[in-house]
């Protein structure tokens, strides 16, 4: 009997402290919520603002650093890591606000201004250092849904849309859905252009290329079979959101299919929405 009664009065400790992670997991989120739903607009930032409001900012950012996600399920795991990007790309680009023009290679005010952005500065995230570059390419990845790439803003005009909200677990696949919904409607990452007969691709495709295979190019309609795997994954990515006439157009199957280079003209809407 001792082994049992040991255990009867060990699952009652444990209950609580799930609990509290998962209520800590919810009000952290309503710090990222409400800072998005303040200073982004339709995917652009109003970073003078946040620079100076910063304070819920930089507490989620804190609480990333300790956060038990390894603990969590998958849902939960996935959203705290794109809201930690997110969260991240945020922080760096405030950080440096106004941003310095060093390259000629990039945009003026450009995230890619900042000395190591993506692939050197590192964050202290779920009880390990980590770069942005490594947050996308190993941690996002390792979830192999490659609507992840087009979830993250990036600071950049021609990455993912910046939502206006965190994303959640409960919520996260709507959220995704919508993520892939709205890339066609959004040139940056797709354009069917019916005058020149031409898909335009966003380079994101071409650089998750192997990711995107894997999870579509075996469900693109068979009247593409002859097109390379990532022609096809791209178009199965796209087609079911497309619009009548562009369906007509991918019906023909006679465009070519480009990829275009990532706009990182820094989103910021300083200046433009009166803030």
């Amino acid at each position: 009997m001792r082994p049992l009664l040991a255990v009867l009065i060990t699952l009652p400790l444990l209950a609580p402290a799930a609990a509290q992670d998962h209520g800590a997991f919810d009000a952290h989120r309503r710090l990222l919520d409400e800072v998005l739903d303040l200073y982004v607009r339709d995917g652009m930032v109003y970073y003078r603002a946040l620079k100076s409001d910063r304070a819920k900012l930089d507490e989620y950012v804190a609480w990333l650093a300790e956060a038990p996600v390894d603990a969590s399920g998958r849902d939960e795991q996935l959203a705290f890591w794109l809201n930690a990007y997110d969260a991240l790309v945020l922080r760096t680009v405030v950080d440096h606000y106004p941003i310095v023009r060093r390259s000629r290679e990039y945009p003026d005010r450009s995230i890619r201004q900042i000395p190591g952005a993506f692939e050197r500065l590192t964050h202290r995230v779920a009880r390990r250092q980590v770069t942005l570059d490594e947050i996308e390419t190993k941690i996002l990845a390792g979830f192999k849904d490659p609507r992840v790439y087009f979830a993250i803003g990036r600071g950049a005009v021609g990455g993912g849309r910046l939502r206006s909200e965190a994303f959640a677990p409960g919520r996260l696949e709507a959220q995704l859905a919508a993520v892939a919904a709205e890339c066609v409607s959004r040139p940056q990452c797709v354009a069917v252009d019916r005058t020149s007969n031409r898909v335009e691709a966003s380079a994101i495709f071409s650089w998750r290329a192997d990711d995107f295979i894997a999870a579509y190019a075996g469900a693109a309609h068979e009247r593409y079979a002859s097109r390379s795997p990532i022609e096809r994954a791209i178009l199965a990515y796209i087609e079911p959101h497309v619009l009548t006439v562009e369906r007509e157009l991918l019906a023909r199957n006679e465009f070519s299919v480009t990829f275009k280079p990532l706009d990182w003209s820094l989103n910021d809407l300083t200046g433009r929405g009166g803030r």
